[in-house]
């Protein structure tokens, strides 16, 4: 099973390496890689040619993927660091639930 505790859009905190602490959005999300990338975390330099006549080329300063396990998702109510429950709604849908402040989002 490729489930990843994050989705596209939400707001995390990095766990561990050397942006440790930073909190960023997630900008995109590879489950089969199980990896994440957030934006402003894990900035990397990359080389590129251009490969057009009148396109540009240089170097660019762009987000590198991190381990999903690496990130915490931030609760958007309490906005705190926390681990993601779920709960079967009343309408039988599967909703994410804030372990510190049992509220869903």
């Amino acid at each position: 099973m490729n489930n990843i505790h994050v989705k596209t859009g939400d707001t995390v905190v990095v766990l561990s390496g050397k942006d440790k602490g930073k909190q960023g959005k997630v900008l995109e999300v590879s489950p089969k890689e199980k990896k994440v990338i957030v934006e402003g975390v894990k900035v990397v330099t990359k080389h590129m040619k251009p490969r057009r006549t009148g396109e540009a080329g240089g170097i660019l300063k762009v987000e590198g993927a991190l381990y999903a396990s690496k990130v915490m998702l931030v609760c958007p109510k309490c906005g705190k660091p926390t681990r993601v429950a779920h709960k079967i709604g009343a309408d039988g849908t599967k909703q994410r639930l804030c372990k510190k402040c049992n509220e869903t989002f």
